[in-house]
């Protein structure tokens, strides 16, 4: 397992934001978490990616546990978050945002020659063939297109577990499906995806797992094929698994045990 959390708890003064999150993340996996507004998704990839570390818990990486207190030491263990701003300068070009803070020089100039190639490698690894040059403003690209750059940027830095924060989030048709196809060429390199969204048509598009988060914590996880849009959107909204508790109630009946409160 890539990344397990166990315990995770998270508070901002008397608001409770995480309360006891496991979490199971196999490596060159698309996992979705998803969740309604103030469920803890945004909280919970803080405290995965540094920015907010948790109160108590523990975040196992590669079957150790490690302390992730800073966005540096998120990054130091390869762990990439992609948010919606996706933190690109609109004036600079996608080799001056790819490279933007940790130019290659040579010779005591800028190594333009190299940034360029390993960025067109980046973008042709994401098989994203749709960016007419790497010199082209950022500013002047889809939305797609952007959210691409984002990914290979964060990629580029080798990371093995990519957050993306709403990857879709107004998007048009052919967009999603360029980020779509994104995701997808990230686990087909071995590299595992958290993929947060509102949108349960992309998480039935493109995720293998799935975590439902309700009031801080996890109401349910696992493979997505064991799961529908109907179950997901009950998790979601209730906490509760209908379908859980009525084999239950069948198992109970069925062994002769009585369920709690009933004579």
């Amino acid at each position: 397992m890539l990344l397990r959390l166990r315990g995770i708890s998270k508070s901002f003064g008397s608001v409770q934001a995480l309360s006891q999150v496991d979490l199971d993340v196999p490596a060159g996996t698309v996992t979705a978490l998803v969740g309604d507004n103030g469920a803890g998704k945004s909280t919970l990839i803080k405290a995965i990616s540094g920015i907010s570390p948790p109160d108590s818990g523990e975040i196992v990486w590669k079957g150790h546990e490690v302390h992730v207190r800073t966005p540096r030491d998120a990054t130091a263990l390869g762990i990439a978050t992609v948010y919606q701003d996706l933190a690109l300068c609109d004036n600079l070009d996608i080799v001056q945002n790819m490279w933007l803070g940790h130019e290659r020089l040579r010779h005591g100039l800028l190594d333009e020659t190299t940034m360029e190639r390993e960025t067109r490698q980046a973008l042709a690894d994401l098989s994203v063939v749709t960016v007419r040059s790497v010199r082209q403003v950022v500013g002047s690209l889809s939305g797609g297109q952007r959210q691409a750059v984002a990914v290979a940027k964060a990629v580029m830095g080798k990371a093995e577990l990519v957050i993306m924060d709403e990857p879709t989030a107004a998007l048009g048709v052919t967009q999603t499906a360029m980020v779509l196809d994104v995701i997808g060429q990230l686990a087909s390199r071995g590299i595992a995806v958290i993929v947060i969204s509102h949108n349960l048509a992309d998480v039935f598009a493109v995720a293998e797992r799935v975590a439902v988060m309700y009031l801080g914590r996890i109401a349910g996880q696992g493979s997505l094929s064991d799961y529908d849009t109907q179950r997901v959107v009950e998790l979601i909204t209730t906490g509760g698994d209908s379908r859980a508790f009525a084999a239950g109630v069948a198992s109970a009946g069925g062994s002769g045990a009585r369920l709690p409160g009933r004579d």
